[in-house]
């Protein structure tokens, strides 16, 4: 039996197969012997004492009947992989998880009521999931986060009607991501942005004839969509624009508006 076991973690060295702790491993001690028998358990492709989280995935998905006796393995990934496949009303034991990566599953899966539960967890990764979940007044509350990626989630996903909360957000991509967002006739302020980027995003969207905001803008980018969506009044103007490429975005836009 030795000589067996031997050469079954000689075969899982060469093959790259180690467990969590990095050490080579064999299916002599395997206490799913039942299930390996059924081909539900394959080494090097469907394991629960693998280090590759597919395969840990694998063997869950499956083998769910036995999903609960996972749920405080030691290694973290096993636990955030069992969360995934297991039964919700097993969840609420790992919500005060000690690793984000399993508390993170658990605000993915849990119903929403018990996802408020995590909205405030010490790590960005867990009030992430919570902002990919959350709706109305609680996802609102989660703009205030010290987190600019949160708020980018909660911008992404909040009601239009509300986005205005975030226009003023330090971060840019956040007030890119409303400027994309909002309706166009309320884009307006975004004209005098500090990004030029948010700027263009608005020039984009804004209605043609609000373009006359961006005549003058300071960067080309952004006076070039104004040539190319812009009225015939705004195309007008920049008709003789110092660059180049804008001057003749402009005159080709009044040819197209005045054909």
């Amino acid at each position: 039996m030795a000589r067996e076991t031997g050469a079954s973690e000689a075969g899982a060295v060469e093959n790259g197969v180690v467990d969590w702790t990095g050490k080579p491993f064999s299916c002599q001690d395997c206490p799913h012997q039942a299930i390996r028998e059924e081909g539900r358990c394959v080494l090097g492709r469907i394991c629960v004492r693998d280090q590759r989280a597919k395969r840990i995935d694998r063997f869950f998905a499956a083998n769910s009947g036995v999903v609960g006796d996972y749920l405080e393995h030691p290694y973290f990934e096993i636990r955030a992989i069992a969360a995934k496949h297991a039964n919700i009303f097993m969840l609420p034991r790992l919500i005060r998880d000690r690793d984000p990566e399993v508390r993170a599953m658990v605000a993915m899966r849990l119903p929403r009521p018990r996802v408020r539960e995590l909205m405030d967890d010490e790590d960005r990764k867990v009030r992430i999931a919570c902002a990919m979940r959350l709706e109305g007044a609680d996802l609102l509350r989660m703009f205030s986060d010290e987190d600019y990626y949160v708020r980018l989630m909660v911008a992404r996903r909040l009601d239009p009607d509300l986005l205005p909360v975030a226009a003023n957000d330090p971060e840019p991509e956040v007030r890119r991501t409303v400027a994309r967002r909002l309706p166009p006739e309320r884009l307006a302020p975004f004209a005098f942005d500090a990004d030029p980027l948010v700027r263009r995003q608005a020039a984009e969207r804004i209605p043609p004839a609000t373009l006359h905001l961006f005549i003058r803008d300071a960067d080309l980018r952004v006076r070039y969509v104004a040539a190319e969506r812009g009225d015939i009044a705004v195309a007008r103007r920049l008709a003789n624009d110092p660059d180049n490429a804008v001057a003749d975005m402009a005159r080709r836009r009044i040819l197209e508006l005045e054909t």
